[in-house]
């Protein structure tokens, strides 16, 4: 698979991360260094290492498939950019605050945003892309986004948002789209 396409796919995954972190960030009323990389920490190893769990957990079905898996792949990118699009819609202000510096928060909201992860990591599976490489340049691109995002939030609020998780699910079902053909064609 073409390093592009990771990084894309890197960026589709980490805007869940990073909407989450704008709104750690517009939480946090002292924002120091050490609070930006707790979360981006978090943020950034459970995007790793959620591709690693889908990828094994795909090893076992990929002979299964293989016929299809360029469809499977489809769908698995175009449901998870989908879902983004429809949350995006459901954001409100009037949510309860939490505190996103408490670990058990923290690792709460990093496995409700790297669940897409999983997803991508069974698609990878399926078409025997080597995971490591992907693996890590996922969790590098959510770390620092996530540590941007804290900082966004801190400094300009809600704003962005919706925007970033919108983008990402097209992102998504564009790659979606992108493998498909070139399996078609």
């Amino acid at each position: 698979m073409d390093i592009i396409i990771i990084i894309f796919i890197a960026f589709g995954l980490a805007m869940d991360a990073f909407a989450v972190s704008i709104t750690s960030g517009l939480t946090i009323k002292h924002l120091r260094i050490n609070n930006a990389l707790k979360i981006a920490i978090f943020f950034g190893s459970f995007q790793a290492i959620m591709p690693l769990i889908g990828w094994s957990a795909g090893l076992g079905f990929r002979d299964f498939i293989s016929g299809v898996d360029h469809w499977v792949t489809f769908g698995l990118l175009s449901i998870v950019g989908c879902k983004m699009i429809y949350e995006s819609s459901k954001m409100g202000s009037n949510e309860k605050k939490i505190d996103p510096l408490n670990v058990y928060v923290l690792f709460i909201l990093s496995i409700a945003t790297s669940i897409d992860a999983l997803a991508v990591g069974l698609s990878l599976s399926f078409l025997n892309v080597p995971i490591a490489l992907p693996a890590i340049i996922i969790g590098v691109v959510a770390f620092l986004l996530s540590l941007v995002g804290v900082y966004i939030g801190n400094r300009i609020g809600h704003f962005f948002e919706r925007k970033i998780e919108i983008i990402g699910g097209v992102i998504l079902i564009g790659i979606g789209v992108k493998i498909l053909i070139e399996h078609l064609t």
